[in-house]
């Protein structure tokens, strides 16, 4: 019996350490994602409702993580593929969008009340 712990635990702690090693590397999907980080001006236009039209956000994308750059409360994620949702408010005033990141530019759509109208509109962004 000796002889067998000799022989296994220390590949047991090998495979231990291994293990704590490959843990701590990123995955390519983890390396995607945080391709987008980066602080994103993002410019809305309203297509329905009487809400203003052509307004500027800066959003901060941080690894699948979208929040305020300044100004309002901003929460959403952005996945290894580029697609981001994101909700906004602002006071009374609410939203919440999707669409899609890619390289330093996106698109989508978003809908909600501001200021107590219901529009709904779409979205462009670059990474600045």
């Amino acid at each position: 019996m000796p002889h067998f712990a000799s022989l296994v635990l220390p590949r047991l702690r090998h495979l231990a350490l291994f293990s704590v090693l490959a843990a701590a590397v990123p995955t390519a999907a983890d390396a995607r994602v945080g391709g987008y980080n980066g602080v994103w001006n993002v410019t809305f236009a309203t297509t329905r409702g009487n809400c203003s039209s052509g307004y500027s956000v800066p959003f901060t994308v941080t690894g699948s993580r979208v929040s305020s750059a300044g100004g309002g409360r901003v929460s959403g994620t952005v996945n290894s593929g580029g697609a981001v949702a994101v909700q906004v408010s602002v006071g009374a005033s609410h939203a919440s969008g999707g669409g899609r990141l890619a390289g330093t530019a996106g698109a989508g759509s978003w809908r909600g009340i501001i200021q107590g109208d219901r529009c709904s509109g779409t979205w462009q962004a670059s990474r600045t």
